[in-house]
């Protein structure tokens, strides 16, 4: 069974903070350079000094990005900043965002699910997890001792989003709401009716829940309860659970974007060979730039992507001619997909950035473990830094992918196989700073 409780969080009190939306941040993994400045300007309270703080020359083990964030967590909560929940609660979240020519609704349910190792239960992971990002994130939960920010997990819900559960809070005014950097509205609203705890508890014990978004957090979160529970455990300490927040798979709301593959420290001489090897697998059309600005020509070419790969298989290519991108369609669908490992079942096998991974990346440049995986991709969901990077001599060339489809994604993850790293992209993502989950 799914273990799924409330919790007692600590949220940004409204008599310090008036500006919720000052002080939010997108999770650690979506922020950049410049995104995390911004963030340091905005307010000597933005969540990003704990969630994702700056790195400085003089760092030391015993003061650094992490023992600072631990330090402004307690500064915080003795100054009255952060102020724990009166009682346990579940965190009902309405995401409000535009998107192409329209205007979306989701749900999130920002709850404690009790830890269990992946795949063994009713938590299921869609993607491998990399190193580097695991060791983060795990110096910063030793040093806080606190979910910081959500995981996603998607669920099966026939019934569609998750307002379904809360039939009394439509029209109820919410506890808190942000806006954040890219036009997302939050409302939360802070259930703590025991009627209402019940029926969600009632309702997620027959429920599997598959990691979509925050796989190292989540990875983190075990190895930390691992260690904690060495030394001793009942199994209903705070550390037990992690935060997540839980979108309904039949939310009409949710969106899903690409993430695409940004490739460096490849030979260059294997670059050089890469239309060759490429045309022997997939038709080949050379799209040439018809505007000056990278967002109308990043346009023009990911509709046509979208259109080829409403027929099969298709993929975008940039960097290996000029400015000119180009679009690929596979040739024989059926003998592609025949040279995927075989050990994969049939829903990873379906899909394009299984392909990509296993049939060129793998096959043709050598990029053929986690460990050059590390060294040579980068991910981004954002087109036009892509080319930007690549124009910029940044990355050598660059690979772009449609979405995986939605229905795709929870067979992959009932099937068992992890699709490659950063596979999906789901929108929203709950922010950093709308509830913490502390594990003292």
């Amino acid at each position: 069974m799914a273990d799924v409780r409330p919790f007692r969080g600590l949220r940004y009190n409204p008599e310090v903070i008036e500006d919720l939306s000052s002080v939010i941040t997108s999770p650690y993994d979506v922020i950049s350079p410049d995104q995390q400045n911004g963030y340091y300007q905005k307010t000597p309270y933005n969540f990003i000094r704990i969630e994702f703080g700056k790195e400085y020359p003089e760092d030391t083990q015993q003061h650094n990005k992490y023992t600072r964030a631990a330090d402004t967590l307690t500064e915080w909560m003795q100054g009255g900043v952060l102020i724990w929940e009166e009682l346990p609660a579940f965190y009902l979240v309405e995401q409000c965002f535009p998107h192409l020519d329209s205007y979306r609704r989701c749900w999130g349910l920002t709850a404690a699910v009790r830890l269990e190792e992946l795949g063994a239960g009713r938590i299921l992971p869609t993607e491998r997890t990399m190193g580097a990002p695991i060791q983060d994130r795990l110096s910063l939960l030793r040093a806080c001792r606190a979910n910081l920010s959500p995981i996603m997990g998607v669920f099966e819900h026939e019934d569609g989003d998750l307002l379904s559960l809360f039939p009394d809070i439509a029209d109820g005014t919410p506890s808190a709401t942000a806006i954040d950097d890219f036009g997302v509205t939050f409302n939360v609203w802070v259930v703590t009716d025991k009627q209402a705890i019940e029926r969600v508890c009632d309702f997620f014990v027959d429920r599997q829940i598959c990691i979509a978004d925050g796989h190292h957090r989540y990875t983190t979160a075990l190895a930390y309860r691992n260690e904690m529970s060495a030394c001793s455990s009942s199994g209903d300490e705070a550390y037990n659970y992690v935060m997540i927040t839980l979108m309904s798979s039949g939310d009409t709301g949710l969106a899903l974007f690409p993430v695409h593959r940004l490739v460096s420290n490849i030979d260059p001489d294997v670059v050089a060979g890469l239309r060759d090897e490429l045309s022997r697998h997939f038709h080949i059309q050379e799209l040439a730039p018809d505007a000056s600005d990278a967002s109308t020509n990043l346009m023009s070419w990911t509709m046509a992507l979208e259109e080829a790969g409403a027929e099969g298989t298709a993929f975008g290519v940039y960097g290996v001619a000029g400015n000119n991108f180009w679009l690929l369609t596979a040739k024989d669908e059926s003998s592609l997909r025949e040279k995927l490992a075989r050990d994969k079942p049939d829903p990873w096998r379906k899909l394009d950035v299984s392909l990509l991974h296993w049939g060129i990346l793998r096959e043709m440049l050598g990029i053929d473990s986690p460990e050059k995986e590390d060294k040579c991709l980068h991910y981004s969901s954002e087109g036009v830094k892509v080319l930007r990077e690549v124009d910029e001599g940044t990355s050598q060339l660059a690979f772009f992918l449609n979405p995986v489809p939605g229905p795709d994604f929870l067979p992959v993850a009932y099937s068992g196989a992890g699709m490659p790293p950063k596979s999906t992209y789901f929108y929203p993502k709950t922010p950093a700073g709308l509830v913490i989950k502390p594990l003292f």
